[in-house]
């Protein structure tokens, strides 16, 4: 596979409801790796590829990727669909090679990888059963590119935000939730007293939420 990834595999054979989860700027393959035992006890696949953009972090220290940094500038929208682009040829390799259960595919990310999680979603909303973007944005342009079909109006999506987040405003994160709904994407947000991280509160919602919008949806009888 051409993403250096981890991957935690529940308990048990067959195919598993499935998290795709893309760290943000800086980190790596490991960063949002810990947090799969805390997610409805375990009971979903993560698999969390690694960006391809390589940043010095410190002397002799490397983190990573999805897109070069605009420093306040325009998003590159060409780099963010090429990176788009990567993970979906990484996402058909893993459905091929891990027991994921296709109709239970949930996409997350955090901060840089919010804006990854967006392009995917937006792109291809009948692929994914459900959206989470934890203190990220979404930038109009890649909004823009987005095309009304009815699977994108069935998407749950949950936006996790901090109010004190001093690398991405909580006025984005609100501003994303004004496009979203403007675009007829249900939409549940949570605003938390923290900065740019996720915390013990946030995590409980998370799991909260995907057990009822995923692991156990109601079904109306015809």
């Amino acid at each position: 596979m051409h993403l250096i990834h981890t991957i935690y595999e529940p308990r048990g054979e067959g195919h598993h409801p499935t998290i795709l989860a893309l760290h943000g700027w800086g980190a790596n393959a490991l960063d949002l790796f810990g947090l799969a035992p805390y997610l409805c006890g375990g009971r979903f696949l993560v698999i969390c590829p690694q960006g391809p953009v390589e940043t010095p972090i410190g002397p002799g220290a490397f983190g990573y990727g999805w897109f070069p940094l605009t420093m306040g500038g325009p998003p590159d929208m060409r780099a963010i669909l090429t990176a788009r682009d990567q993970l979906i040829a990484f996402l058909e390799t893993a459905l091929a090679r891990y027991p994921i259960d296709p109709n239970k595919l949930i996409v997350l990310g955090f901060s840089q990888g919010g804006v990854m999680a967006y392009s995917l979603a937006l792109g291809e909303p009948e692929r994914f059963s459900a959206l989470v973007v934890l203190s990220s944005w979404l930038p109009q342009e890649l909004a823009d590119t987005s095309s009304p079909t009815a699977d994108r109006e069935r998407l749950p999506t949950l936006i996790q935000h901090g109010s004190h987040d001093g690398l991405i405003e909580v006025d984005r994160a609100r501003k994303s939730v004004e496009i979203l709904r403007s675009l007829r994407i249900p939409v549940t947000y949570r605003e938390y007293d923290i900065g740019h991280e996720i915390s013990p509160r946030s995590l409980t919602d998370l799991s909260t939420w995907l057990q009822e919008k995923v692991l156990s949806p109601i079904v109306m009888a015809k």
